[in-house]
């Protein structure tokens, strides 16, 4: 069903419009992206909505973070973003890279080998303490180059961590009662969260040296384990998810695995960061940031499944997937 797509996205699932081998397309849609997944590439454009956190409201705007995705992105997967593209009409529809005035902008990438996907090895149950290992030796030295210092240590205060946090509530309370959240759940879990960010000390002690430029959305739809492993599609819309305590990436891996049900893993990624690391400290806050990660998770469920261009399956798969995640924050709560 293609009638709430775009013109341009409709036309491209068809893959004779490609310049390049395809022979089928299939489009993947989250709740500020459409995805192309054509041949030997993918082409990810974001749609046109403003969620408060982020703005893609205008063609500059859409324009500006695909930049900007190619460049942060290029920090952990330089050989898998290759160009920002642009969508212009020719005369039988539409050209990437074409003539004339462009009406939208995304990203081109190498297609990862798709049975490599993180998500894919945790279904077929091949997820092991070897590919974890190198996910943390992938990290620890990322987070070692990362920009930090005294420019975003004020990203890791409790007043600004509570901004977020806050935000997801406020944006959540809306749909309470309307299946994946309750009212008990949203109360225990907003309870636990506001108690916790009380602990002012704990959070600027770990913002003189743990708050860096991290990644942001760092969890298994972001990795794959291939010939090396690719950590990809990081937060470039909002400076405030990604100016973070390297807690609160590494707690949302932590989290994910959790969320599989490998907590078994989840521990072993946790103690070999500590260990690669010497963050210890990131234990005191590990329970507060996997709530809040499971907690953002559901919130992005519920904005996917009210989105009036998914279809059925897609809204019924994210209210499940939702349900899921608030019923693990709240186990955090607890």
């Amino acid at each position: 069903m293609t009638s709430n797509l775009p013109d341009f996205i409709s036309y491209f699932l068809d893959p004779s419009h490609f310049d390049h081998p395809v022979q089928k397309v299939d489009l993947v849609q989250t709740h500020i992206s459409y995805v192309l997944l054509a041949g030997d590439f993918v082409y990810k454009f974001k749609k046109p909505v403003d969620f408060g956190f982020l703005d893609f409201t205008t063609l500059e705007k859409r324009s500006h973070y695909c930049k900007q995705e190619l460049a942060l992105n290029s920090r952990l997967c330089p050989d898998i973003y290759l160009e920002v593209v642009s969508v212009c009409r020719d005369n039988s529809g539409f050209r990437l890279n074409g003539q004339g005035e462009p009406l939208e902008y995304g990203v081109k990438m190498k297609m990862m080998p798709l049975e490599r996907m993180m998500g894919k090895v945790i279904e077929n149950g091949e997820l092991n303490r070897d590919h974890i290992r190198q996910i943390v030796a992938t990290l620890v030295p990322f987070y070692d180059k990362a920009a930090g210092g005294d420019a975003l240590a004020g990203f890791g205060t409790a007043e600004a961590v509570s901004v977020n946090v806050i935000e997801n509530f406020d944006q959540t309370r809306g749909f309470i009662g309307k299946g994946a959240l309750s009212q008990k759940q949203f109360d225990d879990i907003s309870a636990f969260s506001k108690a916790f960010l009380q602990n002012e000390g704990l959070f600027l002690e770990r913002s003189k040296t743990r708050v860096k430029d991290c990644h942001g959305d760092l969890y298994s739809a972001n990795i794959c384990l291939a010939d090396k492993i690719y950590i990809f599609d990081c937060i470039e819309f909002n400076e405030r998810f990604r100016f973070c305590d390297v807690a609160s990436d590494i707690s949302f891996l932590a989290m994910d695995l959790d969320f599989h049900g490998l907590t078994n893993l989840s521990e072993f990624f946790i103690s070999s960061f500590v260990e690669a690391s010497g963050d210890s400290g990131l234990l005191e806050v590990l329970p507060f940031y996997k709530c809040y990660r499971a907690y953002v998770r559901g919130k992005i469920g519920l904005f996917t499944a009210h989105a009036p261009e998914v279809d059925e399956a897609t809204r019924e798969q994210s209210l499940a997937m939702a349900e899921k995640y608030f019923l693990l924050a709240e186990r955090y709560a607890s």
